[in-house]
């Protein structure tokens, strides 16, 4: 056990093979994390982690270097600049698909976002909490992403549009729509069928998981002031 905390020491200490240990471990620790990601097809994978990890240690490296041979340098400077610099490349993995007004890629962004702080803290010397969080950020893309799953199929949502007779009714079809159908993101439009008296609304629905659509397109034809209902794709 002392031999353990003896070289786990040396290992904190800058020199160069504490520093060759840390850029190895941050590849190993991108590439456990970004396995998951590339086995998904999602647009950072494997070599995208890798990167961002290596790049953050060898920041974190410089940092420290910096501080202890030209002094009066904060080693911490080079870190929050990482991570500022990671949270652009993340926005790049983001996507908003018009058609249902549906993000995605939010997750993997977190996820380079966590990768980067992984490289920083391996940089850094604090190699037990950099491991802890890849196995917590590697269980929460594989495992939890079930649980997940689980709970939106209880949850889902559609977005629907109606077309109510009047402007005076709009108040009371979105109270109906926020109470009965717990309906979110609700939003008042131009009447598509071009009567000049008859108000949109559109609307992200919750459906529940033994409800198809057309059932509930159904329901909603069937409420108070509706003219009609249809799914939004």
């Amino acid at each position: 056990m002392e031999t353990v905390l003896e070289i786990l020491d040396y290992l904190r200490d800058l020199n160069l093979v504490s520093m060759l240990v840390r850029i190895g471990l941050a590849a190993l620790a991108g590439g456990l994390v970004g396995i998951e990601r590339g086995f998904h097809g999602r647009a950072a994978g494997l070599r995208t982690h890798m990167l961002v990890c290596l790049g953050a240690a060898l920041s974190a490296l410089i940092g420290c270097y910096l501080a202890a041979e030209v002094g009066g340098t904060d080693a911490q400077r080079t870190g929050a600049q990482v991570m500022s610099g990671v949270g652009f490349l993340g926005a790049g993995t983001i996507l908003l698909k018009k058609g249902n007004s549906q993000i995605t890629g939010l997750t993997t962004a977190a996820g380079l976002w966590a990768t980067a702080a992984i490289g920083l803290s391996i940089g850094y010397g604090l190699y037990e909490p950099a491991f802890v969080t890849v196995f917590v950020v590697v269980f929460a893309f594989t495992l939890m992403s079930r649980v997940e799953f689980r709970m939106n199929r209880k949850r889902q949502r559609m977005f629907f549009y109606l077309e109510i007779d009047s402007v005076g009714s709009v108040r009371k079809m979105i109270e109906t729509l926020s109470k009965e159908y717990a309906a979110v993101e609700i939003q008042v439009t131009p009447a598509r069928s071009g009567n000049a008296e008859h108000v949109g609304i559109e609307a992200l629905i919750r459906i529940p998981p033994k409800v198809t659509v057309e059932a509930k397109i159904a329901k909603l034809d069937q409420l108070d002031h509706v003219i009609f209902a249809l799914q939004i794709t």
